[in-house]
């Protein structure tokens, strides 16, 4: 009987001091949501060296939900509008989007990349996605705002 308390006060103090020193990870943000693109920036391989807002009747707008994206994108000065639809995943530091269909000349461009790899800067309300060239260089950013 003594053997059978000493074993449940042993398993009792183990359980605590898990439930003491385990700690929850900080949550990363999520990017499920809507964005719409509000600016893109030119680089210099680190630095921001233009900033070029979304002209006036220029919309482009993510959806990210369950592991799918959806974008589209009109201009006033096209009639053709622009869309894509894919799947998407996220890490710390990286946006990876592919997509699988889309209107005409995303199909054209499929035809050569179809993966994208972005570095991702994520808040709650803003995100970036930045193009790399082969040295990792920072080149060109797309940078959304939350919408919903």
């Amino acid at each position: 009987m003594r053997k059978l308390i000493g074993l449940v006060l042993l398993l009792l103090i183990l359980f605590a001091g898990t439930a003491i020193t385990t700690t929850t990870p900080p949550a990363m943000h999520t990017i499920e949501g809507t964005w719409e693109l509000e600016s893109f920036y030119n680089y210099d391989g680190e630095e921001v060296t233009d900033t070029v807002y979304a002209p006036k009747g220029y919309r482009q707008v993510k959806m990210y939900y369950n592991g799918k994206i959806m974008w589209s994108r009109t201009n006033p000065s096209d009639t053709i509008g622009r869309f894509g639809f894919g799947s998407y995943r996220i890490t710390s530091d990286q946006l990876i989007e592919t997509i699988e269909y889309g209107d005409y000349q995303m199909m054209q461009a499929l035809d050569t990349l179809s993966v994208f790899t972005f570095e991702l800067i994520l808040t709650d309300d803003n995100y970036s996605q930045i193009s790399q060239d082969e040295e990792g260089n920072r080149t060109f950013s797309e940078n959304y705002r939350r919408i919903d």
